[in-house]
């Protein structure tokens, strides 16, 4: 096989904020993760454990961030994801009975009950509801490369002081390190917020690379030689790849790309809502609120009301899938066999998405995954998948530039997570750094009980949870605002407490021990990480 003229890097991004409540039996919010488990992650997982098994060579990379990985490994949230799946599986067994006649609902009501169960046996038998295992034994395999996150997802552009920055990098390595069993080579920055100098912070903990959005690179000093489609280095020596918004636009675009497509399954319309409401009040949230069971029996159909829309065919379907990633291929192809002739040597299409909008949100998005790797390892040889680590290794020499502040959010900056609807959350954010700067400097150099070693690990994994970039998102994006709110105002209010008992040396045990309780992400913490 003669070598390809160039290079295509998929980059999945998984992540959810971290989202538990023992303190409630059935909350609405823990939702989100049983769907990305039951639509993205199981699909992802078979996707890439059937191309291995038929021998098919690829290369893909993936963030899991610590968040969804604390999620996904937590004994409450695994158990309650079993409660979940058995309660689908019930309510699809009893669809697939009540849509007998109606053939072109009942073919699709069979696909669902297939997906239901594959997704409890991969669970439950195959990885034991530990998820993450799955992914690193592909990443094991050597076709998958599992990069790492900001702690909590914070965005980084807007944590303005250096102990918070480096917080968020450096218990984020470690939590890889102890899940993961290696170093993370490469990490997605949230958001892909840059602020000209995390790139220092990066290099301290052996972080070889990061994503930006194309703009943060063009627009960098100086300007690059290659554009977006080779990677250049910061001062510090820290790699930087540039999104290539021709390949990304064609996917995650609703109404420019495949996604939109007609013959695609149609999200917004659900059984939860559709049916009649004695018939699915067992399988929807105790409240009696109705909500998505992930069982929809429609397709896009066109621009019509969510009322007019057509059935679903799943044969259909997948064909298009298959035509879009061929489609997707021909135009890599195109653009990589003319990058090749005017940069004289092989350039790196660099294709970043958000890993839910496979199979949650574009139904047949993990189909067209399978389709496009199949395609691009047998029917050409013009591109080649590949990780941003392995092209580092073809092509050291890259480059040296200064890449400048951005994200990939709306308008390209910070506007998104500094506005009208959450901007008040940055004067407390801004406190409680120089408060936990404050703890560090008064604890780290004396011998600690147990209690004041308990309480800052709390405070740390508080100011974390508060930094969260997913609140600020949603209280902009106007769609969980309240709950958004509450999240950040407990946070801030926790830290507080704990601040006040730390100063005073008058402990309560109890607060302390129900805050163990909720809020247990990383359970080894590095509280000195604010120490910087």
């Amino acid at each position: 096989m003669r070598e390809p003229d160039g290079y295509l890097a998929l980059i999945l991004h998984a992540h959810l904020p971290f989202v538990r409540h023992p303190e409630y039996n059935d909350p609405m919010e823990e939702y989100w993760l049983y769907e990305a488990i039951t639509e993205t992650y199981i699909p992802l997982l078979n996707v890439f454990n059937k191309l291995i098994e038929d021998g098919v060579d690829f290369r893909i990379t993936m963030s899991l961030t610590p968040p969804l990985i604390s999620m996904l490994r937590d004994p409450l949230l695994q158990d309650r994801y079993v409660r979940h799946i058995n309660k689908m599986i019930e309510l699809i067994e009893k669809e697939v009975i009540r849509t007998k006649f109606e053939p072109h609902f009942n073919r699709t009501a069979i696909m669902y009950r297939e997906k239901f169960y594959n997704a409890r046996y991969i669970f439950v038998e195959k990885y034991n509801k530990d998820l993450v295992n799955g992914f690193k034994q592909i990443q094991e395999a050597g076709k998958l490369e599992i990069i790492t996150c900001g702690a909590t997802h914070g965005f980084l552009p807007l944590a303005y002081h250096r102990n918070s920055v480096n917080a968020q990098i450096k218990i984020a390595v470690d939590h890889y390190i102890e899940n993961l069993g290696r170093r993370p080579r490469g990490i997605w920055l949230p958001e892909c917020g840059y602020n000209p100098g995390d790139d220092e912070i990066l290099r301290r903990y052996n972080l070889r690379y990061f994503i930006l959005d194309t703009h943060g690179i063009i627009y960098g000093t100086p300007r690059p030689k290659y554009g977006v489609f080779a990677p250049v280095y910061c001062k510090s020596g820290v790699a930087v790849f540039g999104r290539d918004m021709e390949s990304s636009k064609q996917v995650w675009s609703a109404k420019e790309g495949y996604p939109g497509d007609y013959n695609y399954r149609e999200f917004y319309r659900d059984i939860g809502y559709d049916l009649d409401y004695d018939y699915i009040r067992p399988y929807i949230h105790e409240s009696g609120i109705r909500m998505n069971t992930g069982i929809k029996y429609y397709k896009i159909t066109g621009n019509v009301d969510l009322g007019d829309k057509q059935p679903y065919d799943p044969v259909a379907a997948l064909n298009k899938a298959a035509e879009h990633a061929g489609n997707f291929m021909f135009n890599r192809e195109k653009q990589v066999e003319y990058l090749h002739r005017i940069m004289k040597r092989q350039p790196i299409i660099v294709a970043p998405y958000d890993a839910e909008l496979f199979g949650h949100w574009w139904y047949e998005g993990p189909a067209f995954l399978d389709f496009l790797i199949r395609k691009i390892y047998y029917d050409q040889q013009t591109i080649k998948l590949i990780t941003p680590f392995e092209y580092l290794e073809k092509y050291p020499k890259n480059q040296v530039l200064t890449p400048c502040y951005s994200s990939w959010g709306y308008k390209g900056y910070a506007e998104h997570w500094l506005s009208g609807e959450n901007d008040w959350i940055y004067k407390h954010l801004h406190k409680m750094y120089e408060k936990m700067k404050e703890l560090t400097n008064i604890y780290i150099k004396k011998p600690l009980s147990n209690i004041e070693e308990r309480a800052l690990k709390q405070a740390a994994r508080e100011i974390l949870l508060a930094q969260s970039s997913d609140w600020a998102f949603i209280m902009k994006t106007q769609t969980m605002v309240e709950y958004a709110v509450k999240r950040t105002k407990i946070h801030i209010h926790r830290f507080t407490r704990l601040y006040d008992m730390l100063k005073s040396g008058n402990y309560d045990e109890e607060y302390l021990s129900e805050m163990e309780w909720k809020d247990n992400i990383f359970p080894n913490i590095d509280w000195t990480a604010f120490n910087f």
